[in-house]
């Protein structure tokens, strides 16, 4: 079992920034896919950005490139989305989910985690 929580959020300014935050426990979390989605209010829950297990490779949906960042810290066991440069369509829900075994293709996709964390609100005022 892997418990995941997220802290970071708030409320920003357009063109801002925030640092996210995702404390797992549990497991090392260095061995699992971590993952950010996102979710505004009457909208489904989207895919922000992945990475790999420890040492593996990076992606991020169209929206965020080049303003948003995932890393690691495993010392940690922590993962974390730097997100600058924010829009008001940024505002939403974000969580961070964890998995182990998944492939590329299934990387974007919900039903690949098993693990998910509580949220933590991002509010970016224009």
């Amino acid at each position: 079992q892997v418990q995941l929580v997220e802290s970071g959020g708030g409320l920003v300014q357009t063109g801002g920034s925030l640092r996210l935050s995702c404390a797992a426990s549990g497991r090392i979390i260095s061995a699992y896919t971590v993952a950010w989605f996102r979710q505004s209010p009457g909208k489904e829950r989207e895919f922000v950005a992945a990475s790999r297990r420890s040492g593996g490779t990076i992606h991020y949906t169209d929206a965020v490139k080049g303003r948003f960042t995932i890393s690691r810290a495993n010392a940690q066991n922590t993962v974390y989305l730097q997100m600058d440069r924010l829009k008001p369509e940024d505002t939403a829900v974000y969580y961070c989910a964890a998995g182990q075994g998944l492939i590329l293709s299934s990387l974007r996709m919900r039903s690949a985690y098993a693990y998910w964390g509580q949220g933590t609100q991002v509010t970016v005022s224009s």
